[in-house]
């Protein structure tokens, strides 16, 4: 799958989201190394505290499913109504998520605007010195 048919993906994810709070709207197409694709979308809740990213909500629905192995991750958002005219990178809690499930040299993270511009980072480039299951010796 092409980066940009996956950040079409990720603007389907977006259309789902649940804003009634900030009307900022993230959606998230994570694909797994078999190809398979799992969407997300942000979550809000009037307690924000339970509030759910995007791409924890697309690594929570494969992981459900039994996926544990994961090659990229796209991400767009923006204010409702808008074509997701901004960068929206992960934030630290998604970036953590992250690093439990992919390796953090090959894992890509992918994020797009409605205006066509694209940066494609690595894991570890978006979290330097992250903490994972091999910090534990449990890998």
């Amino acid at each position: 799958m092409t980066n940009e048919e996956l950040i079409l993906e990720a603007k389907k994810a977006r259309e789902h989201a649940y804003t009634p709070y900030s009307h900022f709207q993230v959606g998230a197409a994570l694909v797994t190394k078999s190809g398979k694709i799992y969407h997300g979308c942000n979550i809000e809740n009037a307690a924000y505290t339970p509030t759910n990213c995007a791409e924890r909500t697309a690594f929570f629905r494969a992981v459900y499913e039994g996926e544990r192995e994961f090659e990229k991750i796209a991400v767009v958002g923006g204010p409702e109504g808008s074509e997701a005219d901004e960068l929206c990178a992960p934030c630290g809690v998604c970036r953590q998520v992250m690093m439990e499930f992919c390796d953090p040299e090959t894992f890509q993270i992918i994020l797009a605007d409605g205006k066509g511009k694209c940066l494609e980072r690595t894991l570890k480039e978006m979290l330097p010195f992250g903490f994972g299951p091999e910090n534990l010796g449990n890998n």
